[in-house]
This record gives C-alpha cells, structure tokens and sequence, in this order.
C-alpha cells in the first residue's frame, strides 16, 4: 500500500487508507502488486562533505572577523552601540509613617520588675497639685504633669515647686481646647509647643511629652509633636476621677487594670481634686506592697 499523509489520494483515487505501523506491515494485494512505480529520484549527499564543509567556514569566519575589525576600529564610519539598559525600577517613596501614642512605659528597668508611670492632667493647680506633691513625695513616688499652659500662666510658681521635686513635664496644650486636632496647623503648633516655649528658663523643666485634650489625636498633631521632640502620650489605666466618682471607685478601677508598665490617667487640676488625692493616699502604698516601681513613661 501506499504510506501517506491526510489529504493524499490513493492510486485508485479513492480516500487515504490508514497509515499502517512498523511493526505490522500489510501485504500489497497482488492486482495492484503489479502496478508500474515511479523511480525515485536519484539523490545527492545530505550534507556536503567535511572537506567542502571546512573550506565554507573557514571563509564565513575570515569574513565575519574582516567585518568585526572594520566596525570596531578607531576610525570607522560605524559604531557598535549596545542596546540601552532597561530602567531601573524605583520603588515608590512610601508615606513617612504617623508616631504612634505611648500608652505603655517604654523602659521598664530592670528584667522582671513592675513598673507604673502615673500622670496628672490640667494643673498646675494651687490647691490640689501641692498636695498630690505631698503624697508622691511620702511615698517615694515620682509622677509626669502634663499641664496647661494657660494654669502655667497663672501660677508660674507651681512649675518650680513640680520640677524641684523632681517630677517631668508634659504639654497639655495651651488652653485645653477639645477640638484641637480640626484647628489650622499653625495654631495647633503653637499650643502643641506652649507649655515647653513656657519653661524654657526653668533648667529643671524635662518636656519630653505632649498629651492631646481630651485624648482626641489627628495624624497631623502625632506628627508636629514628634517633629519638635514631644512625644505623644496616651495612657492604659483611665479611673475618670475628673468624673468625681469617689475615692473607693478611683482606687479598684487602679487595681483592676494596673499592669507592670501601665501608664496611668489622674488629675490635679481642671475641677475638685480632692477624690483623687484621697484615692492617692490609698493607692501608692498599695501598689508598692505589689511590688511596683514609679518611673517615667
């Protein structure tokens, strides 16, 4: 039979038969045996011979050598000019990320110690910030005061009294506004920085931190306050004395939630202080039989 490809015609004319396999040839009838075939033309080498192959190399490699030489000299007309690198890719610049507000002490000392910080918010105040002093000082305490700068204003006196026992400051703004962080970024600056630009002649006054009113932050006050080296601060224990609920609730929502580097929320300024120094009085002896240090945040 005749092996072909799909499309081919038999000698009969009619469809392809199937191409048979090597391994099990089909006899060609006798009738169709006897059929003239066409000789195959009689074909030359494949390939040239090696002689004949190694004289046409030998020419393409002088040529292409000739062409190299020309192209690559001084004072051709032609330069080989390498594609261009591809370019490099270039990340985008990502957005500076907005500082975050401390709500846990940040050092707590030596390995396995408890620590608290505690916090005192809206004073100076003539009445009650000398006493929350007395207390700390009884117990060897130490406490940040985030004051206001229109308190400082009226009675200066109270920071070198804070600073001379040792305590660190922290600006409250300059007039406790709520809505500080939807002012215009001048004016928020400027009350960001007041209690600092305030104490500046104190050699004592530490501002290291600064605390939104009210604990209500925008991106843009996180990030002028840490621009100009004022912390944000925040806290994790929050008894709302500034709610006056009573000393005995000020002291078991302490205990509660006090934890080894908890940073905690008081007040000596803003309205009656006098729950709160009550609850002090009960507190800081308590927290020093539990094993508590006093540090800064």
């Amino acid at each position: 039979m005749r092996v072909g490809t799909p499309g081919d015609e038999t000698a009969d004319g009619g469809p392809d038969r199937p191409v048979a396999t090597r391994s099990a040839p089909r006899r060609i009838p006798s009738s169709r045996a006897a059929l003239p075939w066409p000789d195959a033309p009689a074909r030359g080498p494949a390939f040239p011979s090696r002689p004949a192959l190694t004289r046409t190399s030998a020419v393409l490699t002088a040529l292409l050598f000739g062409m190299i030489t020309f192209v690559s000299a001084p004072d051709s007309p032609f330069r080989i000019v390498a594609p261009p690198a591809p370019p490099v890719a270039v990340e985008p610049a990502g957005l500076p990320a907005v500082p975050q507000v401390i709500t846990e002490v940040r050092q707590n000392g030596t390995a396995g110690a408890r620590t608290v910080a505690l916090t005192f918010d809206d004073g100076p105040d003539p009445t009650w910030t000398p006493k929350v002093l007395d207390v700390l000082a009884r117990n060897g305490a130490v406490a940040t005061f985030c004051m206001v700068g229109t308190q400082i204003e009226r009675h200066p006196e109270l920071v070198a009294q804070v600073t001379g026992a040792g305590m660190r400051l922290c600006s409250h703004s300059r007039s406790h506004d709520e809505s500080l962080a939807t002012r215009p970024e001048p004016a928020m600056l400027a009350e960001i920085t007041d209690v600092r630009d305030r104490t500046v002649n104190d050699p004592r006054a530490d501002v290291r931190y600064f605390r939104a009113p009210g604990g209500f932050w925008s991106p843009v006050m996180l990030t002028d306050a840490a621009t100009h080296d004022l912390q944000p601060l925040g806290w994790s224990v929050d008894p709302r004395d500034w709610k006056r609920p009573g000393a005995d609730s000020i002291v078991a929502t302490v205990q509660k939630n006090v934890h080894s580097g908890a940073i905690v929320l008081l007040h000596d300024g803003g309205g009656n202080r006098a729950q709160t120094v009550a609850a002090l009085e009960r507190l800081l002896p308590w927290l020093t039989s539990q094993g508590y240090t006093y540090v800064f945040p």
